[in-house]
């Protein structure tokens, strides 16, 4: 039997998305704040700082998991497709040795992506509503609403590794 599959979301999983707007200049940001769209502003994905710890817990879960990163890239952001494969590659190396070598899957559907689990901070694209064995990490961006469906709700990295079993 193979090892099991676990995709891990990016933005407010392993990436402080606000830490990137945040380093945007304020006047360039405005028109795409003011339409609630941060996640437009052209470059704003290579300015983000990892989550604390994200780094190292990626690590661990390839070395016990199937691991891939599985997010959402704007789709009225070109650069943001290139800024997060760019972003995975500063993060864990670029080399067939890193963890992420081939692992990043940029999908609006992350229904579609089959697995054991899936480590989120949002349900916006419905991925537990499509049976897609969710576990809900409270450190991002997602609304409590969004917690119906999952597997498991957990607020601590100690928490996500007792809940994956390791």
């Amino acid at each position: 039997m193979g090892r099991r599959i676990v995709y891990v979301d990016m933005d407010g999983t392993l990436v402080d998305f606000a830490s990137g707007v945040a380093r945007v200049d304020a006047d360039f940001a405005a028109p795409y704040l003011a339409r609630g769209h941060p996640d437009e502003i052209p470059g704003v994905y290579s300015l983000m700082d990892p989550m604390p710890g994200a780094i190292d817990a990626f690590r661990e879960l390839a070395e016990r998991f199937d691991a891939y990163i599985l997010s959402t890239a704007a789709w009225r952001n070109p650069s943001a497709w290139t800024d997060k494969l760019d972003w995975v590659k500063r993060a864990w190396g670029a080399g067939d040795d890193s963890p992420v070598f081939k692992r990043l899957i940029l999908s609006h559907h992350k229904d579609l992506n089959r697995g054991d689990f899936l480590i989120d901070d949002n349900d916006v694209h419905g991925a537990a509503a499509h049976d897609v064995p969710t576990i809900f990490v409270t450190w991002g961006y997602g609304a409590p609403a969004e917690t119906a469906g999952t597997v498991g709700v957990v607020d601590t990295a100690d928490e996500l590794r007792a809940a994956l079993g390791l």
